[in-house]
């Protein structure tokens, strides 16, 4: 079977339940353009909200988030978590330490193909993004830069074309 017939066929989940999150000190559900972004796109696309939060930026409250979000016990079915924001270079982006001490697996691609498509739109300031994914607890995590040009790249050029592929082949 070619790639193009597996990624089309009935065995790839249509519709996800995904957990969204915003890092942010600043930001609230009214004026985080980006997390609704994310959440808008995904329902468009057949895809369940299943959480939505934003947290402040601190490593170890991301940290435990996650782990709960990604438990056994948590009150909802979660397939795939969305963060965005934090993976700068500054003294306060962590995300990309913060999930990547959590990955099972790093899928590194994603990071290098949004890292590409970024510099296609901005020039070489794309070396400063630390986008990552990778699977925790079959759950697939994407951790996405919070500027909602960077958000609409990630979701329309990668995510949402890959997400239901991805839940298949980790859940086989």
């Amino acid at each position: 079977m070619g790639h193009l017939e597996h990624k089309s066929s009935n065995n790839a989940k249509k519709s996800l339940n995904v957990f969204t999150i915003t890092l942010s000190d600043t930001r609230n559900k009214e004026t985080d353009e980006s997390g609704i972004y994310i959440n808008n796109y995904l329902t468009e696309n057949n895809h369940n909200i299943v959480g939505y939060k934003i947290l402040k930026d601190d490593k170890d409250l991301l940290q435990k988030e996650l782990v709960n979000i990604c438990s056994k016990n948590f009150n909802a079915d979660v397939n795939s978590i969305i963060i965005n924001g934090g993976t700068g270079i500054s003294q306060r982006d962590y995300t990309y330490e913060s999930v990547s001490e959590l990955y099972d697996k790093e899928i590194y691609g994603f990071g290098e193909l949004f890292r590409h498509l970024s510099f296609l739109e901005i020039g070489s300031a794309a070396i400063m993004s630390r986008g990552s994914c990778g699977i925790y607890n079959k759950k697939i995590i994407f951790s996405i830069p919070g500027s909602i040009n960077a958000v609409k790249l990630a979701m329309e050029k990668i995510i949402i074309k890959e997400i239901g592929h991805m839940y298949y082949e980790i859940t086989k």
